[in-house]
Order: C-alpha cells, then sequence, then structure tokens
C-alpha cells in the first residue's frame, strides 16, 4: 500500500527585500532589528519582529565573496595604475597589502548579512518552517 505524504508549499519570501536588509546588517525578516550581536556574530532571535535567525549556515561563502570582491578590486586598481604610472614594487607593497587586509574585513559582515538574507527568503536551513500565527488570527 503506497504511503502518501503531505507537502505544505510555503509562499515565497521576498528576495531583495531580505538582501538589502542584510546588507545592512539587519534582520532579513522586519529590516528594524540588529542583525549581529558581536562583529560576525548573528543574534539568536530579531529584538524587533522575533524571526529566529540561528538557522543560518553561512560558513564559508562570505569570506569567499570578500575575496573575489576585494581581489578584482585591487587587481583592477594594481592594472590601472601600472598602465597610468610607473609605481615601484615597494609602493604596491606599503599600499596594497593594507587594502588587501582591510578591506575584507570591512565588507565582511555585510556579506555575511547578505548571504543570511538570501537563506532566509528562500527558506534554506532551518529557515523553512512556517511563520508563527500572530496573536490577532
Amino acid at each position: 500500500m503506497p504511503v502518501s505524504v503531505t507537502t505544505k508549499i510555503l509562499p515565497d519570501r521576498p528576495l531583495m527585500p531580505a538582501m538589502t536588509h542584510g546588507l545592512a546588517c539587519a534582520c532579513p525578516s522586519c529590516g528594524k532589528g540588529k542583525l549581529f550581536r558581536a562583529y560576525l556574530k548573528t543574534v539568536e532571535t530579531c529584538a524587533q519582529c522575533g524571526t529566529d535567525l540561528h538557522h543560518h549556515r553561512a560558513d564559508d561563502l562570505p569570506p569567499y565573496l570578500a575575496i573575489l570582491i576585494v581581489g578584482h578590486v585591487l587587481v583592477g586598481l594594481m592594472i590601472h595604475l601600472d598602465m597610468s604610472w610607473h609605481i615601484s614594487p615597494m609602493t604596491y607593497l606599503i599600499v596594497m597589502v593594507p587594502l588587501a587586509i582591510v578591506l575584507p574585513l570591512m565588507i565582511l559582515p555585510s556579506l555575511k548579512g547578505l548571504v543570511v538574507g538570501i537563506q532566509w527568503s528562500k527558506r534554506m536551513h532551518g529557515f523553512g518552517s512556517p511563520e508563527p500565527a500572530s496573536p490577532e488570527a
């Protein structure tokens, strides 16, 4: 006898607002609550709307994106500077190494927020459960 499995298809959450809220390091659901309690530590639940945020699995994607973005910017800058002026290798070393360290660290929280926003919007990992019923219902 075949077993039927009933699955409830949940409506999609809006992707672009979740991504922009995440980039702003805010809750992907409401956009008002803080997403991080420390540099890269997410809050367990949003203080404004109560959305559970501990389900995220950002892992290695934010650092990979940070390195990819900063690498392209710095290599493009180096190529432009080399074509425009003759710059000594020591100048590149003095300027580019600190930029290669500081820039990824600056954009890393926003990129992690972006990834958490995408995961929340697409109901990935633990974000797939339906929203709790509102008290007015």
